[in-house]
C-alpha cells in the first residue's frame, strides 16, 4: 500500500512538473483545429485520482486486469488514467 502510494505521488509529481513546463515554454503556431483539447480529457487533479481509485479498489481483479492491458499497450500519465477509468466502467 505504502509503494502504491509513493508511486502515485511520484506521478503527480512528474506530471504537475510536466505541466508547469508546459506552460512556460512557447509553442508554434499552428491551426486552431488541431490546439484544442480533446473532448473529456482534462488534467486529473488529486482528489479526482483518489475518487476513482477508491472506487476501484472494490474490484481488485478487474482493476488487475486493467493494468496488465495498460501496460502492454505502453499508455503514460493521463492516458494511463483515462483508460484504466474506461476499462473499469466496461461491462
Amino acid at each position: 500500500m505504502l509503494r502504491t502510494r509513493i508511486c502515485l505521488a511520484a506521478v503527480l509529481l512528474v506530471a504537475g512538473l510536466h505541466a508547469a513546463s508546459a506552460q512556460t515554454a512557447t509553442a508554434p503556431a499552428a491551426p486552431a483545429a488541431t490546439t484544442e483539447a480533446k473532448p473529456g480529457k482534462v488534467k486529473l487533479t488529486m482528489q479526482k485520482l483518489k475518487d476513482m481509485k477508491a472506487k476501484w479498489a472494490a474490484n481488485k481483479p478487474k482493476l488487475k486486469a486493467c493494468r496488465a492491458e495498460v501496460k502492454s499497450k505502453g499508455l503514460a500519465e493521463d492516458d494511463r488514467w483515462f483508460y484504466i477509468e474506461e476499462c473499469m466502467s466496461k461491462s
